[in-house]
């Protein structure tokens, strides 16, 4: 199976170095018809440059993980999406900083990326098509497999590999106390008469598709099995409670299943992230301290009160923080209605300054939370924190709200940048963000987090219809 894998990425990989380096020859061809050299030693370094950095993307994004990962071409389609946009990144770099002299660049740059976004997308699709095909309908050994259980675990099991033949998986039949129906007629005996179908049928595997309650059975049948020489593998009776992300590991000889994972659990993932939220925040102090001036003196000057509204809010751990926003709302505005509720802020809403309706248009007013970064109980990118009443309410009624709590909150996040922001008066509108703020924790990563930057860059630009 690993040989298979990666003889799978191989011929992948040198699909892909294919098209890159066709893609190359043909900007260079369109380039020399105006004028230039076709190659030259410049050019030759380039491509090398395209081709490296196309592995370590392509690598980080997960372009090249199995095909059992990844079933899906539109996860595909977007990381081959963001390796073509680095790459375009890289070469405008390039020419920007060091080869100024170099003939071309924007046509180069924009020719190159559109030939190898087509190409890429093309083969791609094609590759992934035929290599599934092949598993399914050239499998010469497939793994014959008799599973123990005709219950809801041994059918969602068999309707598993039945729908995924490129998993390589032979269904011999099911073994149970009880029939059912639905396994068309591959009902093979009940489990007192294991042994003797073990004896009867060419089999490999014995899937254990049994509750945890059946213990006696189960320790039975591994016995059975392995007096067949036949190997054991046991369906965890927690299945239906993970997640794609879920992983198991072994402490000592103790089995233990991570329902959810989470990239930034790994230490490392997290001083890279902490490096980033620094970096980036400080270049932003930096670079629009002017910034920051003007909207403080533009506050003072349009109604009475504080520069900054300091608010209570929750983050990692479900720990109380202070959050910092410029101050959009008239001083003597109510958080909360006659019965206690907490009140958000409305469209057309009366208690907002008109520059605090500027300022919260454009995301503006959240420009101060870049004092949470630096403090630590912010990152950049993460699920928006709420206010408390907003946050006591959503934990009692909206289901898994309290796992955005894993991870430290942020100044933009994936649901916001997925037209998620805003009040949440309409039922499911909480539910939606907290299950984009899932999303984000179980598939983070640096790209992602570029990603959300740059799509939150393009709201305060155009203007987002949920902000008021």
């Amino acid at each position: 199976m690993k040989r298979r894998i990666q003889t799978s990425q191989f011929l992948r990989q040198a699909v892909d170095y294919i098209v890159l380096t066709t893609a190359f020859l043909l900007t260079r061809q369109y380039i020399a018809a105006k004028g230039d050299v076709f190659l030259s030693n410049l050019n030759i370094f380039l491509l090398v440059v395209s081709l490296v950095t196309w592995t370590v993307t392509g690598t980080s994004l997960h372009l090249y993980d199995d095909y059992q990962k990844t079933t899906s071409y539109a996860i595909e389609f977007v990381a081959i999406l963001k390796n073509v946009l680095l790459h375009v990144c890289v070469f405008s770099f390039l020419f920007f900083y060091f080869f100024k002299l170099y003939p071309y660049p924007r046509t180069f740059t924009l020719l190159y990326g559109g030939y190898l976004f087509t190409g890429i997308v093309t083969t791609k699709y094609i590759v992934k098509k035929s290599m599934l095909r092949w598993r399914a309908t050239h499998h010469r050994n497939p793994t014959n497999v008799l599973i123990v259980g005709t219950g809801q675990t041994g059918m969602n099991f068999y309707h598993t590999i039945t729908a995924n033949n490129h998993f390589g998986y032979n269904c011999v039949g099911f073994v149970d106390d009880h029939s059912n129906a639905q396994i068309n007629g591959r009902y093979l005996g009940k489990l007192s008469e294991l042994t003797h179908i073990l004896e009867s049928n060419e089999i490999d595997d014995v899937i254990v598709a049994l509750p945890e309650t059946a213990k006696e059975q189960t320790a039975g049948i591994i016995m059975a099995s392995e007096r067949a020489a036949k190997r054991v593998k046991i369906i965890a009776d927690v299945h239906q409670y993970c997640t794609p992300t879920s992983s198991m590991n072994l402490l000592g000889t103790i089995p233990l299943v991570n329902i959810r994972s989470c990239a930034l659990d790994d230490p490392g993932h997290q001083r890279m992230k902490r490096a980033f939220d620094i970096c980036l925040t400080l270049f932003i102090v930096v670079a629009f301290s002017w910034l920051f001036i003007l909207i403080a003196i533009l506050i003072k000057m349009t109604s009475r009160g504080p520069v900054l509204f300091k608010q209570e809010r929750w983050g990692l751990k479900n720990k109380k923080i202070t959050c910092y926003k410029f101050r959009s709302m008239k001083v003597q505005a109510s958080e909360v209605d006659e019965n206690g509720k907490f009140l958000q802020a409305t469209r057309d809403d009366q208690r907002v300054t008109s520059i605090g309706r500027f300022l919260r248009k454009t995301n503006l007013d959240e420009l101060p939370q870049c004092i949470n970064v630096l403090m630590g109980n912010m990152s950049f990118v993460g699920p928006r924190p709420h206010a408390t009443p907003l946050h006591i309410e959503a934990r009692e009624t909206v289901e898994h709200y309290m796992l955005r709590q894993m991870v430290k909150p942020g100044i933009t996040g994936w649901a916001q940048v997925n037209g998620c922001r805003g009040e949440t008066r309409f039922s499911g509108q909480m539910q939606k963000r907290v299950a984009l703020d899932i999303w984000y924790i179980e598939n983070y990563s640096f790209w992602l987090d570029c990603q959300i930057i740059f799509q939150t860059l393009m709201n305060m630009i155009k203007g987002d219809k949920n902000a008021y």
